[in-house]
């Protein structure tokens, strides 16, 4: 294992001017970080392999900008799951009230939706992107697109490829907000998992977050007839976990939407743990079981149990199908049963979707790895932020707010980092 990026200490500390930092990645946390620092007078290169930046954001903006929620913030900052200690000071120090400011800030206005999302009044993500692009070229950010980072030479220069070739470039200090490992068309790909674990980093493998998962296989009617239905005023859950209702999607492979997103990290667990995992499903979370079972024993006379089934519940199309296809002929015998399969219909999930095709990604760099300044141990001088860190959320605002808030604490950290240094009478060389 290569030993860790040396910073020898010079005689004199550095001016401000003269601190030169190296953001790598184009994103929410990237450019976040990068304005704080350029405001700051620090002069800020940042490198992107793309073409432009914020690729991903601008598609997180499609259909409506969500960039973060109007919660309780008690509550908010509990959708982090197991890593919301962690995130927590990151997020109180740039609560989501603080977010809408600082979008105000550019000249865009916010509202909140009825489900309590916040979105720009337009609805989309690229005014604000350009609005933030230009106070970064006003404060003297330096933004260079097509240039991949390959991690670092043997005298700890970092290596970046573009069009005309590889350069080197000496920096005081490094962030690397490179992002997960899903959309990799987006840029986030994944490509700097062997460059930090070749340094001694230990990362957390890259999983699939606020994703669809995969069946046995539907018959190749439900398929045909179903796939790509929406499922409408249903709830899921987990056996022995609390129902959650809203609505999601069938797919040719499975179930995918924002009411699996929600559950997908506890799915996700539950298939690395037994090798697969069933949900329950709810076709009528609004009636009781016991009400179901009473409308079902109604005599149907001559009518098929697909028009008893509409008739007396008003259960049919997509929510009938799976109810077939989940369920044997002695269920649709027997109102008792029926109602209680209507009720919590078993789906058997076997895997996550492709990661690429998350929304977002599990896994990456562990907060254990890091310092109070978001620092890598291991590797001084080095700072990390956004999606590449371990930790997850699930759609609705939180996964932006994370990443923006985690871009402003390593900017921050890093100028704490430089104030330290220059307390000690010495400044690092550049590494």
């Amino acid at each position: 294992m290569p030993a860790p990026l040396a910073c020898p200490v010079a005689a004199m500390p550095q001016p401000a001017s003269s601190f030169r930092v190296a953001v790598i990645g184009g994103g929410p946390a990237g450019l976040m970080a990068a304005e704080v620092l350029g405001q700051a007078g620090v002069n800020v290169d940042l490198y992107d392999a793309m073409p432009s930046v914020g690729r991903k954001f601008l598609l997180a903006g499609v259909g409506g900008m969500n960039i973060t929620h109007a919660e309780d913030y008690a509550d908010f900052a509990s959708r982090y799951g197991e890593r919301a200690g962690d995130l927590r000071p990151l997020l109180d120090a740039f609560s989501p009230d603080a977010l809408r400011e600082w979008i105000h800030g550019l000249g865009i206005d916010t509202f909140v939706g009825s489900s309590g999302r916040v979105f720009p009044t337009d609805m989309k993500a690229a005014p604000l992107l350009r609005a933030w692009l230009k106070r970064l070229r006003e404060s003297g950010v330096q933004l260079h697109t097509r240039q991949r980072w390959l991690g670092w030479d043997e005298h700890g220069a970092l290596r970046i490829a573009g069009p005309q070739g590889e350069i080197r470039v000496a920096a005081d200090a490094t962030l690397l907000a490179l992002g997960g490992g899903s959309w990799a068309r987006l840029g986030s790909d994944g490509a700097w998992v062997p460059l930090l674990h070749d340094r001694g980093i230990a990362i957390a493998p890259l999983q699939p977050a606020n994703c669809g998962f995969e069946v046995a296989g539907w018959s190749e009617h439900l398929r045909e007839k179903f796939a790509g239905a929406p499922l409408k005023t249903v709830s899921l859950a987990l056996p022995g976990e609390a129902p959650r209702k809203g609505e999601f999607v069938l797919t040719a492979t499975g179930i995918e939407g924002s009411l699996v997103y929600a559950l997908s990290a506890r799915i996700r667990e539950a298939i690395n743990r037994d090798g697969t995992a069933t949900v329950l499903l709810d076709l009528l979370p609004d009636r009781s079981q016991a009400q179901i079972a009473d409308a079902l024993a109604r005599p149907r006379g001559s009518q098929s149990m697909a028009k008893h089934l509409h008739r007396q519940l008003r259960l049919d199309g997509v929510k009938a199908g799976l109810l077939r296809e989940l369920s044997d002929a002695a269920t649709f015998q027997d109102p008792q049963a029926l109602a209680a399969a209507i009720k919590a219909l078993p789906i058997r999930l076997l895997r996550p979707r492709p990661l690429d095709e998350a929304i977002s990604s599990a896994g990456g760099v562990p907060f254990e790895a890091l310092d109070a300044n978001l620092m890598l141990r291991q590797l001084p001088g080095v700072f990390c932020a956004g999606e590449m860190l371990d930790w997850e959320a699930p759609t609705g605002g939180y996964l932006l707010t994370a990443c923006f808030a985690s871009g402003r604490a390593a900017a921050e950290g890093m100028l704490r980092w430089r104030r330290d240094h220059e307390s000690l009478a010495g400044w690092p060389a550049r590494c």
